[in-house]
């Protein structure tokens, strides 16, 4: 997906255990990735270009994380896809790792998918993002507000006909509990 939108096809993150990758299939079939990178010694990929954004949040003591690498089969138009990959992220961001705040880099063309979708705020100007050669915007959302959405909206997607919001579809809070425990059983 990067190579076919002319990021640097060849560009891939490196292995280092404060990161992980999901991917989300259809019968064996790949049709969607994200990494979750957890802030370590070594920081998080954002800290390249927007370090100062970043170092902010840090200052006030928020653990912070970030997705990045998320590509996702443009022939999939199932939002419950979508929103599964994105709350796995967040159990293992939040539940599992402790993280206050999650960070993205999307081009400009993304921009309001993340702020209408998900409640994504902009944090910098655009800037070039050298990893993918392509501008990039700086985005952040509270931990707290994205868990409070899942409470109120989680496993609604029956009454979310016309909402802009992607937390309908993302699991109930039970279902949450439930994969939070299976995740953590399997450590």
């Amino acid at each position: 997906m990067y190579q076919w939108r002319g990021y640097g096809g060849g560009h891939q993150v490196r292995q280092h255990p404060s990161r992980l990758t999901l991917t989300a299939s259809d019968h064996e079939r790949v049709i969607g990735t994200v990494t979750l990178g957890i802030d370590s010694d070594e920081g998080l990929l954002a800290d390249e270009i927007f370090k100062p954004e970043v170092d902010s949040f840090r200052a006030r003591g928020r653990k912070v994380c970030e997705m990045t690498k998320l590509a996702f089969d443009p022939d999939i138009r199932s939002k419950f896809a979508l929103a599964s990959l994105f709350h796995i992220i967040f159990i293992y961001g939040r539940r599992i790792h402790g993280c206050t705040d999650v960070f993205i880099e999307v081009n400009p063309r993304h921009r309001r998918f993340y702020e209408s979708m998900l409640g994504f705020k902009r944090q910098s100007e655009i800037r070039t993002n050298p990893r993918v050669n392509a501008p990039a915007y700086l985005l952040w959302a509270d931990l707290d507000y994205v868990e409070e959405q899942i409470q109120i909206h989680g496993g609604s997607s029956d009454r979310a006909a016309h909402t802009r919001s992607l937390y309908p579809f993302f699991f109930s809070p039970r279902e949450e509990a439930g994969i939070h425990q299976r995740l953590l059983a399997i450590g």
